[in-house]
């Protein structure tokens, strides 16, 4: 029924007619601005330190964030080894890794597994800790991050 009535429509306008019908805003003033999202790495909270979904730094372009979740995937995966997987970007001269903690195991459906993971970037370099997760043949995407406080 619905494709008959806009092939009414298009009829009209073929025939020299036309309609006008207010263009409504997609959202209104009072909705804040979308939040875009580049990878399956979220985007940081500032108001506290780096929730669920967090990214991993401000100061990594796209192609080192994509860099990032291929090494983490391969770190993480299950049917893995076990062993840290390093990445780089030679031309932002990035550099990071992820070192898998502990087996994985299963929370709300998902399987996830903890983490440590290093990174330097021109301006910064950072240890981190944290969880990650993934559901049945999805994506990894991280649960948890906060600085790592290495031991002694």
């Amino acid at each position: 029924m619905a494709a008959g009535f806009f092939a009414g429509l298009a009829g009209l306008g073929a025939g020299g007619c036309s309609i006008t019908m207010p263009m409504l805003p997609l959202r209104t003033a009072a909705e804040p601005e979308p939040v875009m999202t580049t990878a399956s790495i979220g985007p940081a909270s500032p108001a506290t330190a780096r929730k669920p979904g967090a990214q991993l730094s401000d100061q990594l372009g796209p192609e080192d964030i994509r860099r990032a979740n291929g090494a983490m995937a391969l770190a993480l995966d299950p049917q893995g080894n076990g062993s840290p997987v390093g990445w780089d970007n030679a031309e932002s001269r990035s550099s990071g890794r992820f070192t898998p903690v502990g087996g994985p195991f299963l929370k709300e459906d998902e399987v996830c597994r903890a983490f440590l993971a290093s990174f330097t970037t021109l301006m910064d370099k950072q240890a981190l800790q944290g969880t990650a997760c993934r559901p049945s043949g999805g994506e990894w995407a991280i649960r948890e991050l906060k600085p790592w406080k290495q031991p002694g």
